[in-house]
C-alpha cells in the first residue's frame, strides 16, 4: 500500500504527467485520494440555464489559479455497445442521468401536449380572449394541425368574424380546394401573412397556386414563410420581432429595429425603398442566409449593405450571391465585426482558415414520443468523455466512455476556460490490479471569483491542425455553409478524377524452382498452413533464416529483418507499401485517387483529415431528405472492433476521439438472405504486380448475421443484426457456398454469375489502381493473399468493404465446397493451401482464376 507522497508520485508519475496536474498540487491530490475527500460541493454551486435545457457551474468562493484540486466522481462508465442495456437494467441511473441532462420525462410531456390540444373553436375563443385582454380586435389567428378541411373552413366564416385579420396560419390541415382558399383570401382584404404549408392543396398547386393566391390577396407580404415580391415595412418588422407587426394594420416606423433575421425567406431583391439607413437607421445585425438575391447584382447588394453605418454583424450563404469564401466577403465589407458568427478580424488574419467565434449551442431534438432512454442516448454525446485502459503488454481494444457526476457535467465549454479536467486512475498499491474506479480531476487554471462561471475546454489539446472547428460541431451550430462548400469542392475533385490504368502485357513470372526436384522450405506461424500444406514441393523448417519462404502473420519490417538476420533472396507473404490497400483510410484514398467515386465503393471520409467535408456531406444529405446512416470504423482493426453505426451527427464526430477512424456511408438496403444481412469473403492471390498477375480463389464463403435485418433505431447497437463476423465467440451458422448460391438465386430470381463478374471487375480495378499509384509496391520476392470483404446492395451491386492482410482462412480449410462457378468439381478443404502455394510459387492455376 502506498503510504507516502514519494511512493505516490513514483507509481503515478506517468498518469500525473499525462493528466497535466501541476506539481504544486500533487500533495493535495494524494491526500484527497488517500482519504477519499470529495469536497467540491463546498466550493461550487450548480445553476439551471438556457431556459431549463442545461446547467452551469458557478464558483461559490474565490479560487486562485492552481490553488485547489478536486476529485470528480463518474456517474456512469460503460462500453458503447452496452449503453442501452445498462440503462434498461438500472432505472435509477437513467433517472439520475435524465435529471443531469435536463431531459423531461416523455410520458409527462405527452400528457402535457395532450392537455394543451384545443378544438378549433376553443383555439379561436382563446385567441379572441387574448386580443381583448390586450385591448384590440383579433388580427392574428393560428389554427395549425386542426383537421380543418374545405367544408370546415367555410363553416368557420373567418372573414365575417374577423374581417381585419393580418396573419392567418392553417398549416398542416386538410384543405384540398384552391377555390375555397381563394374565396377566403378575397374576403380578407388586410391579410399580410398566410401559412397553408402541408395541406393537400399546396402539394397539388405548387407555383401556380402561389400566383393565384397573390392575385386574390393583393397585400400579402408573407406566404408560407417566404417574403413575396411586394414585401414592405410590415414584413421587415415581423422578421425583426416587432410586436405591432402582429396586432395592427397600421405600418409603424422601423426606428427601433437593430436586428433583422431574414434567413430562408426566398428574397430575390433587397427592396431599396425599405433597405436604406433612413428607414432602418440603427440596423446592426442582419441575417440573409438562404436567400438567392438573384434579382439584383452583387455590387448593388454590397452597396446597400455598405450604406448602413451601424451594420456590425452579417450572416450570408457561403458560397452565395456575395462570394465564395469568408475572406472574400470580409474584404468587401471591411467595417463588419462579425461574419457568419466568426470574428471578422480573425477571418482577415487567418484567411481561408476557419476560426470559430461565438456559436449557438446544439441541443438534441426530441419528439414527444421519445422515451427517456432514447433521449439520454442522444443527449449523452454532449457530456461524455473517454479513455482506454492499457498495461505494459496490451492496449484495450474497446474504449471506455464515461459521464462525470452532477458537478463535473455542469462544466460548460469555453475556448478560454478557467478550469481543466482530466481523467485519472488511482492505484492504492501501485499496481494496475489494485486500481479503483477512475476519477476526473478538476483544478483552476485561472483565477475565478465568486459567482464566475466555471468552464473547461471540451477539446483540450485539439488545435485547427486537428480540426478543432469541425469537432466543435458536436456541441455547437457551426456555420453550415462553410462545411457544405468544403464538401462540394471535395466531391467535385472526386467526380473529375480518373486515372488511366496501364496495360500490363509483360511476360509471366517464372517458377521459382528452377532446379528439378528441389524442395522449398517454409517458415510459418500459422497453424492452418502447417496442418494443410501437403504438396511435396514444400517442407517446413523452424528457423526463419534458413527458409526459402516466410509465411507469417506479423509485419516484417526493417527492425525484424535485422533482428532475425533475414536474407534479401527470401520470399515473403507481403508486398511493400501494401498498407495502401489493407489500412482502411489508405484503401479509401487509393480508390479515390485512382477511380474517383466508383459505384462499388461507398462514400468514405478519413476523420483525421476530412471531417469538415464529411460534415458538409451530412448537411447536404439532410437538406435533400436523403438517408444519413453512417458507419465508423477504426483505420486498422479487424472483426468490427470499435465500430459503430449511427445517424446522429454529434455521435459521428465524437466517435473519432477514440482513435483514427474512417466514416463511411452505411449500406442501408443490402441484399438479404432469408431476411438476414450477409457479406462475402473472397481470397485474392497476388503473384506479381509487374507483370500484373492477380488471381481469385474459387473458394469463397458467406458470412451471415444471426438476427433478422432491420433499421429500427434500437437495432443499430445489436452486433448480431448488423455485423456478420460470428466466428469469434459467437454462434456461427455456416452455409456452404454450393448451397448458398442456388438458394439465393431462387430467393431473388437472379443469376449469380452476373454478380460474380461485377465482383471480379471490381477486384482487378482495386489492385490495378493501387499499382498505378504506387509502383513501389512491386517486389519480385513478394507473394501474398488478401481477404476481400464484399457486400451486395438490394439491387445486387457489389460494394467493397475492406481488404485484409494474411486473412483468416479457417472456413476454407474446414469445409469442402463444390465449384459451382467453375468445373463443378469438389474442392477439398485440406488442399486449400496446396492450391494457394501452387499458384504463387509453382505457377499452378488449380482452383483459381486469373483476374
Amino acid at each position: 500500500m502506498i503510504t507516502s507522497l514519494e511512493e505516490f508520485i513514483q507509481a503515478h508519475g506517468v498518469l500525473l504527467a499525462s493528466a497535466g496536474v501541476p506539481s504544486s498540487l500533487h500533495a493535495q491530490l494524494f491526500q484527497k485520494l488517500s482519504s477519499q475527500v470529495f469536497d467540491s460541493g463546498d466550493f461550487f454551486q450548480i445553476e439551471v440555464c438556457e431556459n431549463g435545457k442545461q446547467r452551469k457551474l458557478l464558483a461559490s468562493t474565490h479560487l486562485s489559479k492552481q490553488s485547489h484540486i478536486f476529485l470528480i466522481d463518474h456517474a456512469w462508465s460503460f462500453r458503447l455497445p452496452d449503453a442501452r442495456a445498462q440503462l434498461r437494467e438500472h432505472p435509477r441511473l437513467m433517472e439520475r442521468l435524465g435529471a443531469m441532462m435536463c431531459i423531461s420525462d416523455s410520458a409527462e410531456e405527452r400528457e402535457c401536449v395532450s392537455d394543451e390540444k384545443l378544438t378549433v373553436e376553443d383555439a379561436i375563443i382563446a385567441a379572441e380572449a387574448e386580443a381583448k385582454e390586450l385591448g384590440h380586435e383579433l388580427y392574428w389567428l393560428e389554427l395549425d394541425e386542426s383537421e380543418i378541411d374545405d367544408e370546415k373552413l367555410k363553416s368557420l366564416d373567418l372573414p365575417g368574424r374577423f374581417p381585419n385579420l393580418i396573419g392567418l396560419s392553417l398549416w398542416g390541415n386538410k384543405l384540398n380546394s384552391e377555390v375555397t382558399v381563394r374565396q377566403l383570401l378575397e374576403s380578407l382584404h388586410n391579410l399580410k401573412a398566410l401559412w397553408i404549408n402541408e395541406n393537400p392543396v399546396t402539394v397539388k398547386g405548387g407555383a401556380a397556386l402561389k400566383e393565384a393566391i397573390l392575385l386574390s390577396a393583393p397585400h400579402l407580404e408573407l406566404y408560407n414563410s417566404q417574403l413575396t415580391d411586394r414585401y414592405g415595412k410590415w414584413a421587415i418588422a415581423f422578421c425583426a420581432g416587432i410586436p405591432w407587426a402582429k396586432i395592427s394594420s397600421i405600418e409603424g416606423n422601423l426606428n427601433d429595429v437593430e436586428s433583422v433575421d431574414l434567413s430562408d425567406r426566398g428574397i430575390d431583391c433587397l427592396n431599396p425603398k425599405i433597405f436604406n439607413p433612413i428607414e432602418i437607421p440603427f440596423l446592426s445585425v442582419l441575417n440573409l442566409k438562404g436567400n438567392p438575391l438573384n434579382g439584383q447584382t452583387k455590387s448593388n447588394v454590397l452597396e446597400t449593405l455598405k450604406s448602413f453605418p451601424n451594420l456590425q454583424s452579417l450572416e450570408v450563404t457561403i458560397p452565395g450571391p456575395l462570394g465564395t469564401t469568408l475572406i472574400e466577403i470580409a474584404e468587401l465589407l471591411p467595417n463588419l465585426l462579425m461574419l457568419n458568427g466568426v470574428d471578422a478580424a480573425k477571418v482577415m488574419e487567418h484567411g481561408e482558415n476557419f476560426i470559430v467565434g461565438n456559436l449557438e449551442q446544439r441541443f438534441p431534438e426530441f419528439s414527444p414520443n421519445d422515451s427517456t432512454e432514447e433521449r439520454i442516448l442522444h443527449a449523452m454525446w454532449a457530456y461524455m468523455m473517454t479513455y482506454r485502459l492499457c498495461d505494459e503488454e496490451k492496449l484495450d481494444e474497446t474504449p471506455i466512455w464515461y459521464i462525470m457526476d452532477e458537478l463535473g457535467s455542469a462544466l460548460r465549454h469555453s475556448d478560454n476556460p478557467n478550469f481543466r479536467v482530466s481523467p485519472f486512475m488511482y492505484m492504492p498499491d501501485g499496481s494496475l490490479q489494485s486500481a479503483i474506479s477512475s476519477y476526473s480531476l478538476l483544478w483552476p487554471v485561472k483565477d475565478a471569483d465568486k459567482g464566475d462561471e466555471c468552464t473547461r475546454d471540451f477539446l483540450f489539446g485539439f488545435g485547427e491542425d486537428k480540426q478543432r472547428s469541425a469537432r466543435l460541431t458536436a456541441w455547437f451550430h457551426t456555420p453550415m455553409d462553410y462545411f457544405e462548400k468544403i464538401y462540394r469542392e471535395s466531391r467535385r475533385r472526386l467526380e473529375n478524377t480518373h486515372t488511366n490504368i496501364s496495360s500490363y502485357n509483360a511476360p509471366a513470372t517464372e517458377r521459382i524452382m528452377k532446379v528439378p526436384d528441389r524442395v522449398l522450405t517454409v517458415y510459418t506461424d500459422l497453424p492452418q498452413v502447417l496442418e494443410t500444406l501437403k504438396r511435396s514441393e514444400f517442407t517446413f523448417c523452424d528457423d526463419p533464416v534458413a527458409a526459402d519462404i516466410l509465411w507469417i502473420s506479423t509485419q516484417i519490417d526493417d527492425d525484424l529483418t535485422r533482428a532475425l538476420g533475414l536474407r534479401d533472396d527470401q520470399f515473403i507473404n507481403q508486398f511493400p507499401y501494401e498498407a495502401c490497400i489493407v489500412m482502411k483510410h489508405h484503401l479509401a484514398k487509393t480508390i479515390q485517387q485512382a477511380h474517383g467515386a466508383p459505384y462499388w465503393f461507398q462514400t468514405t471520409y478519413d476523420m483525421e483529415t476530412e471531417m469538415s467535408a464529411f460534415i458538409g456531406d451530412y448537411y447536404v444529405r439532410k437538406k435533400e431528405g436523403k438517408d444519413n446512416l453512417w458507419i465508423m470504423k477504426p483505420w486498422n482493426m479487424a472483426r468490427t472492433i470499435d465500430t459503430s453505426i449511427t445517424d446522429y451527427l454529434p455521435a459521428l464526430i465524437r466517435l473519432a476521439e477514440t482513435g483514427p477512424k474512417i466514416c463511411q456511408k452505411y449500406v442501408e438496403h443490402p441484399a438479404l438472405f432469408e431476411g438476414k444481412k450477409f457479406d462475402l469473403r473472397y481470397v485474392v492471390l497476388l503473384r506479381s504486380l509487374d507483370p500484373f498477375e492477380l488471381f481469385l480463389s474459387d473458394v469463397f464463403w458467406t458470412r451471415i448475421s444471426n438476427n433478422k435485418y432491420t433499421l429500427d433505431r434500437e437495432s443499430l447497437s445489436e452486433y448480431e443484426t448488423h455485423f456478420t463476423v460470428m466466428n469469434y465467440g459467437r454462434k456461427l451458422v455456416h452455409v456452404n457456398t454450393h448451397d448458398f448460391i442456388p438458394a439465393f438465386e431462387k430467393e431473388h430470381s437472379v443469376d449469380w454469375r452476373n454478380i460474380h463478374e461485377k465482383v471480379r471487375h471490381m477486384l482487378r480495378a482495386v489492385f490495378e489502381g493501387a499499382f498505378e499509384l504506387h509502383p513501389e509496391m512491386h517486389s519480385s520476392r513478394a507473394r501474398a493473399i488478401y481477404g476481400v470483404d464484399v457486400l451486395l446492395t438490394d439491387t445486387y451491386e457489389p460494394r467493397l468493404l475492406e481488404i485484409t492482410y494474411c486473412p483468416d482462412c479457417t472456413r476454407a480449410c474446414k469445409y469442402d465446397v463444390i465449384n459451382v462457378l467453375g468445373n463443378g468439381n469438389m474442392i477439398k478443404a485440406t488442399e486449400f493451401f496446396d492450391d494457394v502455394f501452387g499458384c504463387l510459387f509453382l505457377n499452378s492455376e488449380r482452383n483459381v482464376s486469373r483476374l
